[in-house]
């Protein structure tokens, strides 16, 4: 599933899971990619959000709100949440849609954008992000970065 992902964009996924085992969360949701895309700091996505005024620690303070701490740190492999699988899949149907073969940390954003239902979509809406609005910052960031070969500068897919 990841093979089209950039260096970014998998790297936002070990985020997402350390931010989970952070959270004391035996499970990656639609929340820890947020996290992971903000934690990441580079990509269009985290440069999107950072515009927006969406910080790291808001998003990490209203998580807990939400959800709260886990009880025990989980050990071994942190499975993805039905959900969070799904924003995963529709960051692949973002992609393609803007005519991308590869897929960075924009079309995450998107693909939760998109999703706009779980807790993710609750946190950008609460700290005042309307979804339409981060849509049209990320395609805006990427129409200025796009690079000669059509690519997000910096967003090379992974060997």
């Amino acid at each position: 599933m990841f093979e089209r992902f950039t260096d970014r964009a998998r790297r936002v996924v070990v985020l997402a899971q350390e931010e989970a085992r952070l959270l004391n969360h035996s499970y990656i949701g639609t929340e820890h990619i947020l996290l992971g895309l903000i934690h990441e700091g580079e990509g269009v996505a985290a440069k999107g959000l950072e515009a927006l005024g969406i910080s790291l620690e808001a998003v990490r303070a209203q998580v807990e709100e939400i959800i709260g701490q886990g009880g025990s740190s989980p050990s071994g492999h942190i499975p993805f949440t039905p959900r969070a699988k799904k924003v995963l899949e529709l960051s692949l149907r973002e992609a393609l849609q803007l005519g991308h073969n590869y897929i960075g940390t924009e079309h995450i954003l998107l693909g939760l954008i998109r999703e706009g239902e779980g807790v993710a979509a609750q946190v950008l809406v609460k700290l005042g992000a309307d979804l339409g609005r981060v849509r049209q910052q990320v395609i805006q960031l990427l129409s200025g970065y796009q690079g000669p070969g059509g690519k997000a500068e910096g967003e090379t897919p992974g060997a």
